[in-house]
């Protein structure tokens, strides 16, 4: 989504980014009330198990970047690339994605290329207990590496828990192995779970890249799911599929995952985001590697002031953050906690200020306070200030 949600390049949109406004993701979701500045009426239909959702006749599309869709019984991380880049609306079925007839019709990739540990055949490496314990606070480190022609060739996951540097797990598929995100392995995940090769349509790794190269913005949530319970996330989806490679997503049960379940018997789900962290490859938690396996380069600086990519999470759970091709990023998470942070944070490095729309302070923040004429620096909550 743009920076500022949309604010200065619609009129009618007068929220911006601060309300929520703007947002656009891979599914090009029609379930958004205002799109492009315009409310999304017409043909708007209620929503059959949510009373304060529906869909329209418009979806707003973007590439997205899942740095950490999770709670504590199954984590993914997913590129999702679309043919277009930056924010589009899209109409009716042609948008593609969860509200429209032929889910892959839009200009963006609806299921992207995921590692879930679980359902690459480690059951036991990330849950309460387990070699990535969810019962303690963890930190999530994502890196990017590009070739030598600064194509985005691989994305590479690390956990630190406890003083401890864990790498992603290895796949136990037959024909996809492997623990990063390369384009070779997204085509052979592909083939051996008989997924729709949407991801190659849409652009593969190197056209998520090209997102990753210019302005995204963080997004944070906590969300239950009306369409499919979260299912995909952490139980066996499709429902009747159990064994067959690549449905085996979580030990969840099928029947689990309801949103009015979920929100009566945990009401007060929550998670905290701290430590949100973003540089060249290395320099963001002691002890990570800082060399990718595919031949790729791994120390390219970062730019300040660079936000990026959507990303979700599940009632419960744990945490997000993305950046840029050649950067690495981090993110604490305690679970079950309040939540804390917002999007676009700006630079840290000495005598900076912050930009338009850029964080300049809140508890535990430690980037510029001051902002760039002619913006002032706005308190919105104990947890964030502005630039406005």
């Amino acid at each position: 989504m743009d920076l500022d949600g949309g604010l200065a390049k619609y009129p009618g949109n007068k929220g911006g980014a601060k309300y929520g406004t703007g947002y656009c993701d891979s599914q090009c979701p029609r379930d958004l009330k205002f799109i492009n500045g315009e409310a999304n009426v017409v043909g708007w239909t209620p929503s059959t198990n949510d009373a304060n959702a529906g869909f329209g006749g418009y979806g707003s599309c973007c590439s997205e970047m899942d740095i950490w869709e999770a709670n504590n019984m199954a984590a993914a991380f997913t590129p999702h690339p679309c043919t277009t880049i930056g924010q589009t609306r899209c109409s009716g079925d042609a948008c593609g994605g969860t509200y429209s007839s032929d889910r892959y019709a839009g200009v963006c990739d609806p299921d992207g290329c995921d590692f879930n540990s679980y359902r690459q055949g480690n059951k036991t490496f990330y849950g309460k207990g387990m070699t990535v314990d969810t019962t303690k606070k963890v930190t999530v480190v994502t890196q990017f590496y590009t070739d030598a022609s600064g194509t985005l060739s691989e994305i590479k996951r690390f956990y630190a828990q406890d003083g401890k540097v864990i790498p992603n797990s290895e796949s136990t598929i037959a024909g996809a192995p492997g623990n990063s995100i390369t384009q070779d392995w997204c085509d052979k995940q592909k083939a051996a779970f008989g997924d729709t090769g949407d991801f190659n349509l849409k652009g593969g790794l190197a056209q998520m890249g090209k997102a990753l190269a210019g302005d995204m913005v963080l997004v944070m949530s906590v969300w239950d799911d009306h369409a499919v319970n979260m299912l995909w996330l952490d139980s066996t989806y499709p429902t009747d599929k159990a064994g067959v490679p690549g449905a085996d997503r979580g030990a969840c049960a099928i029947t689990s995952g309801v949103p009015t379940d979920v929100e009566a018997s945990v009401p007060n789900s929550n998670v905290i985001y701290s430590n949100i962290r973003f540089g060249p490859i290395g320099s963001t938690v002691a002890g990570v590697p800082n060399s990718g396996g595919s031949g790729s380069s791994s120390s390219s600086s970062v730019k300040p002031s660079t936000t990026t990519s959507a990303t979700t999470v599940k009632p419960s759970t744990t945490t997000t953050t993305t950046s840029k091709p050649a950067t690495t990023t981090t993110t604490s998470i305690k679970p079950s906690t309040t939540t804390s942070s917002k999007p676009s944070t700006t630079s840290t490095a000495s005598g900076a200020k912050a930009t338009h729309w850029g964080q300049c302070g809140g508890n535990g923040y430690t980037g510029p306070t001051t902002c760039e004429s002619p913006y002032t620096c706005k308190y919105s909550n104990d947890w964030y200030s502005q630039c406005l």
